[in-house]
């Protein structure tokens, strides 16, 4: 008997069975951070974190340290500089977005998914180096220039940096275009060269001097929606579940609500109980190989006993 492969080969599966680990390294749990950014429900980090509404559009990407909350829709992924959660709205900053110390040719269009939860925010959209005349300007035959805020263009075009749109230093200002409210087109996209302008500046707040286009908050603000897939019973589980630490998710495919807790056991009602005297972390990924060793034991075991 203690001679015999059965045996033997039974103290190896016991020896792996004890010295296993249960880490966060096969499946990462949710994170309550992405970089400097706090990130709570509905936003999550990934696939079960958050909303399912809200993924696979916002995730946290790897990058900087502790990552990169990015926004992704059909045109590209864009770097989520703010979040406000009582007024549920997200501040984005495109790439090829011009401010007063840069401003760039804007060749690729700014979009959103017409099924996520997202739409345009309260933003100040400011056309850079249009074709003159800018007052004619129009979509579906409406003009979308406000003129009340022509001062926007004047103030901008004092910026240096209009140079690299090919645009004098002080250039005239018919060649400017403050869209506000600004709209998407029939494609769900924002799209500068579609009206014949070169680039675009968004503001989402004028600050303190509001001629003072270097103390100008840039960026496009959007509102988000939870929509009909939420309801009373999962935001309660929600608060609940963030009061004991622990963060709001879901388990697929039917998307139930869970409450994923800092040592990765996920409960769907909250983690007072799961986040006392624990030390290891469970994946639904180890869940499944640990299950496969047990089952392959107790066959072993039958088997010897037979």
């Amino acid at each position: 008997m203690e001679g015999s492969p059965s045996f033997i080969f039974l103290l190896i599966l016991f020896h792996i069975l004890v010295t296993l680990r249960w880490t966060s390294a096969i499946e990462p749990s949710c994170r309550t951070k992405c970089g400097q950014l706090e990130v709570k429900y509905p936003l999550g980090t990934g696939s079960g974190c958050g909303s399912p509404r809200f993924h696979p559009h916002v995730t946290c990407a790897p990058g900087g340290g502790d990552g990169q909350l990015l926004l992704t829709t059909h045109t590209g992924s864009y770097p989520i500089t703010s979040i406000s959660y009582d007024n549920s709205t997200l501040t984005i900053s495109p790439p090829s977005m011009s401010n007063c110390t840069s401003m760039q040719p804007s060749p690729t269009k700014l979009g959103l998914d017409w099924a996520s939860p997202f739409q345009l925010g309260p933003s100040t959209f400011i056309l850079l180096s249009c074709a003159p005349l800018t007052s004619s300007l129009t979509i579906k035959g409406t003009p979308i220039c406000d003129p009340s805020s022509s001062y926007l263009c004047a103030s901008i075009y004092t910026c240096p940096a209009v140079v690299t749109l090919g645009l004098p230093l002080f250039p005239p200002t018919n060649t400017c275009c403050v869209y506000s409210p600004a709209s998407l087109n029939t494609k769900d996209d924002f799209d500068p060269y579609e009206l014949k302008c070169a680039g675009y500046a968004s503001v989402v707040s004028l600050g303190d001097v509001p001629t003072d286009p270097s103390q100008w908050q840039y960026g496009v603000a959007l509102k988000y929606t939870l929509g009909g897939l939420e309801n009373y019973n999962t935001a309660t589980s929600c608060h609940s579940c963030e009061l004991s630490g622990g963060v709001c998710g879901y388990s697929p495919p039917g998307n139930s609500f869970l409450c994923v807790c800092k040592n990765g056991f996920n409960t769907s009602t909250d983690c007072y109980y799961y986040n006392h005297g624990q030390d290891f972390f469970m994946s639904s990924t180890t869940q499944i190989t640990c299950k496969f060793w047990l089952g392959l034991l107790a066959g072993l075991l039958f088997c010897m006993a037979a």
